[in-house]
């Protein structure tokens, strides 16, 4: 990993708030050299830290990005998603809008199938779903937990906006991966609209 800012946005991003040594770690620096890193990006405005004290020592900062850093991580055409949405909500009503969303999770729904394939194996089709996701900004990847579960993970929202105007979004988000990756049962364990930093789903049996 190269040690510039941006390397060091995107870690707290995909990874989430961590200690200056542990940026030192991931940068391959000493941890005066991440501090500096870090103290520069505060300047700017785009990361903060929290001090703690777990027991005997010296306290630790953990850092994580502020609200103008995860802004450098785009919500597509934000602003006229929501006002089509708006209009079309005005226009044919809740039912209408719903109507769209399930044609748009239909849709989405055949084209993953048929990249996705019929492979029984679950990993394999975690593997290229989260591949799928990635292109399309969601910065998705998975992991087998200790218990035996999965646990499918997307560290962006690049339509976040989108959702927060029409939670169908996010309903039909949920459908599509429980459709994808049955027989497995997915339920949401964290969500971006409930204060999340990113939203994941743990992934149980198939």
């Amino acid at each position: 990993m190269r040690n510039t800012p941006d390397d060091i946005l995107f870690w707290l991003k995909t990874a989430g708030p961590a200690q200056t040594l542990a940026v030192a770690g991931r940068l391959g620096v000493t941890r005066q050299a991440a501090r500096q890193h870090l103290e520069k990006l505060a300047a700017e405005g785009l990361v903060e830290h929290v001090t703690t004290r777990a027991g005997v020592g010296r306290p630790r900062q953990v850092w994580s990005l502020t609200g103008k850093a995860q802004a450098r991580f785009p919500d597509t055409h934000a602003q006229m998603t929501v006002d089509l949405i708006e209009a079309v909500r005005e226009e044919f009503g809740a039912e209408g809008l719903d109507r769209l969303v399930t044609r748009r999770e239909q849709a989405t729904a055949e084209a993953y199938g048929r990249a996705l394939g019929a492979d029984p194996d679950l990993e394999i089709r975690l593997e290229r779903l989260t591949a799928l996701r990635s292109a399309e900004g969601y910065m998705s990847e998975w992991r087998r937990e200790a218990d035996g579960t999965y646990l499918l993970i997307e560290n962006h929202c690049p339509i976040c906006a989108a959702a927060a105007a029409c939670q169908g979004f996010c309903r039909a988000e949920l459908d599509l991966f429980s459709r994808l990756l049955a027989p497995a049962v997915v339920t949401r364990t964290e969500h971006v609209l409930d204060g999340a930093r990113r939203c994941a789903y743990r992934v149980t049996g198939g």
